[in-house]
């Protein structure tokens, strides 16, 4: 292999699909246990890897230089070969600058706390320093030396003005992990999460409820990889393939999520997306049909509505972490706040709005839609959740088409929102 990068758990990096975007090379994922690592740096078999969690310090002892940014830092994610030598650098460091920039969160003069204790918590923390940071203090479960608790962080610096967090919680599978309570910290300013698998971990959620300006880390993680492709290659690229490459990955790895009423057309308006946008299309009712072997129909007598609802949460729950899909859900998934969270984890929510008098009563299969009274009652019932939750609208009342083409146009304009 010539590129690539190690790791111990690297089955949904995004790292293959940019730097392969970003450069005419062929990039390699090579997930490693750590008693794989000394034989793989041994043997020197590639002209140049990245390095991810947990081995951005393991590495070091086998460089033969390290740059002093990285040296500084102590943490390396960027190996060259040259001649059978490693040169080790340190790319997260340019990757965080630029992801700062790019959202207009300043350090200067702020508190900043970095939560976790790891290699990115010491690039993110030579960051604060160069930016000027007043006050900086890094966050572990244990205090320690140059380490403070997270209770000890809640109680004593409820003050602060930025949040970084470098740990992995929150990373998916985990999606509903979240590393710390924002609502401890009310003056915060920006709060960035590096995690990019999900788009929109549980923090960066609750930083939206709250209102305090956020962002994840595949814009960092987009830039490291242009640095470190310089390195790689020699050859220099400008600065905005960061933000085309970004919007590309966004557009390809997002999910569209649609919701609305019964018969507003979902499932076929969906299938139809997917296949124009080269998705995957999924039926969340008969993802559950699927997996509870028995109809919806069957479900809703032997366990009622409320037992059905946890049935179609657990198989929500089953591909909200899932990246590159259209999902088609059921009308009631919004009845549950907790579903909208699974699904704004990696997609935009698109509310198909569609008129009263066009929802064709459905027949038995959709128990709670039988007639057009009980259409009408759940209508007015849904509206307010349909259009509050919804990143987008877009009315079906007329050609199909033009309703497909609408949900396209506003899906891509909010791709990387």
């Amino acid at each position: 292999m010539r590129y690539g990068l190690i790791g111990e758990k690297l089955g949904h990096s995004f790292s293959k699909l940019i730097h392969e975007q970003l450069c005419d090379y062929t990039y390699d994922l090579i997930p490693l246990a750590r008693d794989e690592v000394d034989g793989f740096l041994t043997r020197r078999e590639f002209a140049a890897i990245n390095v991810t969690i947990p081995y951005k310090e393991t590495v070091i002892p086998y460089l033969a230089f390290i740059d002093p940014a990285a040296q500084a830092i102590g943490a390396v994610n960027t190996v060259v070969n040259r001649g059978g030598l490693l040169y080790g650098y340190n790319t997260d460091f340019a990757g965080i600058e630029y992801l700062l920039d790019r959202h207009g969160f300043v350090l200067e003069g702020k508190k900043v706390l970095i939560l976790g204790s790891g290699g990115t918590c010491k690039t993110a923390s030579a960051v604060a320093r160069r930016r000027g940071a007043r006050e900086l203090y890094v966050v572990s479960r244990t205090a320690g030396e140059g380490r403070i608790s997270y209770e000890q962080a809640m109680a004593a610096h409820a003050d602060a003005d930025v949040l970084i967090n470098t740990t992995p919680v929150g990373m998916y599978p985990n999606l509903d992990a979240r590393p710390i309570d924002l609502a401890a910290f009310p003056q915060l300013l920006a709060v960035v999460d590096v995690i990019y698998n999900p788009l929109r971990t549980a923090l960066l959620q609750q930083a939206d409820a709250l209102s305090i300006p956020n962002c994840n880390g595949l814009e960092m993680l987009v830039a490291q990889a242009k640095y470190a492709a310089e390195r790689f290659t020699g050859a220099q690229l400008l600065d905005e393939r960061i933000a085309q490459v970004h919007a590309q990955l966004c557009a390809d790895r997002k999910n569209l999520a649609l919701i609305g009423m019964p018969s507003c057309g979902k499932s076929t308006v969906g299938q139809i997306l997917a296949q124009q946008m080269g998705k995957k299309f999924v039926d969340l009712d008969e993802r559950i049909v699927q997996r509870a072997g028995k109809s919806i129909v069957d479900i809703f007598a032997e366990v009622g509505e409320a037992g059905f609802r946890v049935q179609e949460k657990e198989a929500l729950r089953q591909i909200a972490g899932q990246t590159g899909l259209v999902i088609a859900t059921g009308g009631g998934v919004i009845k549950d706040a907790d579903n909208v969270r699974l699904l704004r984890h990696n997609s935009a929510i698109c509310f198909i709005d569609r008129d009263l008098e066009n929802l064709i009563p459905s027949d038995p299969a959709r128990p709670l839609s039988s007639g057009y009274e009980a259409v009408r009652t759940m209508y007015e019932q849904r509206l307010p959740l349909y259009r509050g939750y919804a990143d987008f609208i877009v009315e079906n009342n007329g050609e199909i088409s033009c309703t497909v083409q609408q949900i396209r146009e506003k899906f891509y304009e909010t791709a990387c929102s």
